[in-house]
């Protein structure tokens, strides 16, 4: 069963946007999800995405998820502000630790 919700956060697990963090619009049936990010995949031309290639988060999309269900139209913009938080994070997460930034240890003697 698909318990995916329109203005669901979610985080890509395969294909080209794997990692991205995207917002659901739309539900085409139980095993495929229609997602944007307002920047790859714009709100004109959503990406047609796998339930099984995507990972649920509990945060929606506060304002989006209302538009959607009413048929309101919702900007790249608006998405876009939505998911720079979630993406910003999962940066920090991934981000090399390069050898310069691990503290030395003293020496006694």
């Amino acid at each position: 069963m698909n318990s995916f919700k329109p203005g669901q956060i979610v985080r890509s697990t395969a294909g080209r946007d794997k990692g991205l963090f995207l917002v659901v619009t739309g539900i085409v049936d139980e095993s495929h999800v229609l997602v944007c990010d307002g920047r790859l995949r714009k709100i004109s031309a959503p990406k047609k995405k796998k339930i099984m290639h995507l990972a649920k988060t509990s945060k929606t999309a506060a304002g989006i998820e209302s538009r959607l269900r009413s048929g309101e139209k919702v900007s790249n913009a608006e998405l876009r502000k939505a998911l720079e938080a979630w993406n910003e994070s999962e940066k920090e997460q991934t981000q090399p630790v390069c050898a310069a930034d691990i503290p030395k240890e003293t020496k006694r003697g």
